[in-house]
């Protein structure tokens, strides 16, 4: 027994170790794509100049200008594609193993459309509090008011019921699409940065939106994993798991809190970006199996991996036009979700 569970926990971080080597060389080689090509090599000295202990060992070989696009435009959106797309992964992979339903995604909760009401609002009446910010932030404080409503609406007696909860999460998103039909309708010219915005992307990010959404996002995918063994039991259900000891409403809210940070966190800065968290926890679902504590890394490493090539082919299939990063998952992630659906019909948990 004891040896089944070493080669076990071997195998889990082999996996992890694996992933996260294809992560970084996604980081390295989506950093030379662009209008202006930059060798794989040139990428890395640049970027091992930034590391205190072997920067002085680093011969320059590169001019300013290709440092300022790799540090300065770069590289601050793939690494928020890095954390948008592991948010989105990691949030779908919890939904759908508290509510064992395989359709549940990062989006249930109404959380995209209270961002997405923030963001439009932001653009129909032409706010600039906080300059190029102010998109980001109103979009995250809406996605916040949202799932307060929707948790206070589910709670019943100090409960929160899963049934209860998914409903409150429809009528919430039917309600505010309602009024962001409305103000779309309303919009006039500003209609196209609305559409924009809907359909999701990464363009004109900057380091200020990576730190925006990096402490969100790491703190409720920390508590979301270190509650990874709790929701391996409550797949049997949540009479066994109250059985087994598990605080079965604590966890609830502690799970659903965390899920609706991380994913307030990654809507406000990137807006919606579908399918990534709907596909990519079947996906690993199907390949490292249903235990949370190597599901929840991989699906997170494999999220940011797909988001961040799916952003290089958006900025790049029609340059120097960019298409909306959610409309390159949408056409990867649609027919392939249909894919797992036809062919594991039986076998989703």
């Amino acid at each position: 027994m004891y040896k089944n569970y070493l080669k076990k926990f071997f195998h889990w971080k082999l996996i992890i170790a694996y992933l996260t080597a294809i992560l970084g060389l996604t980081v390295v080689l989506t950093t030379t794509v662009g209008a202006a090509h930059i060798p794989p090599l040139v990428v890395l000295k640049i970027l091992f100049t930034k590391l205190p202990l072997i920067n002085h060992l680093i011969i320059p070989s590169w001019s300013i200008g290709e440092v300022t696009i790799i540090l300065e435009i770069r590289l601050p959106r793939i690494i928020l594609g890095v954390l948008v797309g592991a948010a989105l992964a990691v949030a779908g992979t919890t939904m759908q193993g508290l509510f064992k339903n395989p359709m549940a995604d990062p989006y249930i909760m109404g959380i995209s459309s209270g961002a997405a009401l923030g963001a439009i609002l932001t653009i129909v009446f032409g706010l600039n509090i906080f300059g190029m910010y102010t998109i980001p932030l109103m979009a995250f404080i809406c996605a916040a008011a949202a799932i307060f409503l929707v948790y206070n609406i589910a709670s019943v007696r100090g409960k929160l019921p899963v049934s209860t909860l998914l409903l409150a999460g429809i009528a919430m998103t039917l309600f505010l699409s309602a009024i962001i039909s409305f103000l779309m309708y309303t919009a006039g010219e500003k209609l196209h940065g609305i559409v924009f915005w809907l359909m999701g992307g990464l363009w004109g990010r900057n380091w200020n939106h990576v730190m925006m959404a990096f402490p969100f996002i790491f703190l409720g995918t920390i508590l979301i994993h270190i509650f990874a063994r709790d929701l391996n039991v409550m797949l049997i259900g949540e009479e066994p798991a109250q059985h087994l000891g598990i605080e079965v409403e604590t966890l609830k809210k502690i799970i659903i809190l965390s899920v609706s940070l991380i994913t307030a966190a990654a809507v406000s800065v990137s807006g919606i970006i579908g399918f990534v968290g709907l596909v990519i926890p079947h996906i690993m679902r199907i390949l490292v199996g249903p235990d949370h504590r190597v599901l929840l890394p991989s699906s997170a490493l494999v999220g940011g991996i797909f988001l961040v090539w799916a952003d290089t082919l958006a900025r790049t299939i029609i340059a120097p036009t960019e298409i909306p990063v959610g409309i390159i998952t949408a056409l990867f992630g649609a027919p392939f979700f249909i894919y797992l659906l036809r062919t594991r019909k039986r076998s989703m948990f």
